[in-house]
């Protein structure tokens, strides 16, 4: 209850961070006309993070609904884990991306999706797959994912602003006092997506931790999450997305970092490192008694991919 408390302050920061940060952007690019201006913008952009963030993520993945006759196996993981859990269904989707990654998006249990890629798929058993969404589903039920919506959001519109003042014309200040100064104009353009890169970083690295273990208590399995999170690492690296892809704001969002570790996207890092996340699931499952299956371990491919093959035929067509 403090932990979903907490999130609830975070995301009201956070929205007040981004009206702050919005009317001085505006102030600077245009006065009392941008700020304005800045006004309204803030008042619609708070209302899209709040209300419209799962919309607007999915969309960012090329997500698709999936429905029970479509994934039926998906349907059934996720119904037991939410029954368990004594909490609402979530509606489901899958992302085209052949990198194997996870995310959960809205803004309460009530108004939330689960989304998993083509790969994850593809790549993972159905015990661990149903790991994932343990740890998916943990975010959802701490009120994680509001917060994190909130600043991808944040980290968005940050850079879209940061983008749109290369095109402004911004020249040397008048005597009118209301005239921008374009020194103020230039750290806005430098410090918008340092910002957004900050804020993703500040809420990430502990919250996954946390979502590790209550989705491992969930699932009853963290040896099966451990696995699973040791693949999707390994395939990440491989099948980096580009930092500057339409969906790198919704990185933080993701169970493993999908972008590469090169360059700037290495400073911005928002999920901890594998290996600690992984030496911990192992010592939590050397303190509680192993999953319905025994210790986690990788199945022959017809074990899972027999499973999964409704699944994926269906999502082919």
């Amino acid at each position: 209850m403090v932990r979903r408390y907490t999130n609830a302050l975070k995301t009201a920061l956070l929205l007040g961070v981004l009206t702050a940060l919005i009317l001085t952007i505006g102030y600077a690019l245009g006065g009392s006309t941008g700020l304005i201006v800045a006004t309204v913008l803030s008042l619609v952009m708070n209302g899209a993070a709040y209300f419209y963030s799962d919309t607007i993520a999915l969309h960012a993945m090329a997500a698709r609904p999936v429905n029970e006759v479509q994934a039926p196996e998906l349907h059934a993981m996720v119904r037991e884990l939410a029954t368990s859990a004594g909490q609402p269904m979530p509606r489901l989707y899958v992302s085209p991306i052949a990198q194997p990654n996870a995310f959960a998006t809205g803004r309460s249990p009530r108004h939330a999706a689960v989304c998993v890629t083509d790969g994850i798929l593809r790549l993972l058993t159905p015990r661990e797959l149903r790991a994932v969404l343990g740890h998916e589903l943990s975010h959802v039920y701490n009120r994680d994912i509001l917060t994190s919506s909130v600043a991808a959001a944040l980290a968005g519109i940050l850079t879209s602003l940061a983008n749109l003042a290369l095109f402004l014309p911004i020249g040397s200040p008048t005597e009118d006092e209301d005239a921008p100064h374009p020194l103020a104009a230039l750290l806005m353009l430098i410090l918008a997506p340092v910002a957004a890169g900050l804020i993703q970083l500040a809420i990430s690295r502990s919250r996954e931790y946390q979502a590790d273990a209550d989705g491992a208590d969930l699932s009853g399995d963290p040896l099966a999450l451990a696995s699973a999170l040791q693949k999707i690492d390994q395939w990440t690296r491989q099948l980096p997305l580009p930092a500057d892809a339409p969906h790198a704001a919704y990185a933080h969002l993701m169970i493993a970092h999908p972008l590469s570790d090169d360059g700037v996207a290495a400073l911005f890092s928002t999920h901890p490192p594998t290996a600690e996340r992984i030496r911990r699931l192992r010592q939590l499952a050397s303190q509680v008694p192993a999953g319905p299956s025994g210790p986690a371990r990788p199945a022959p491919r017809s074990s899972w991919a027999g499973a999964l093959a409704p699944t994926m035929r269906s999502l082919a067509r």
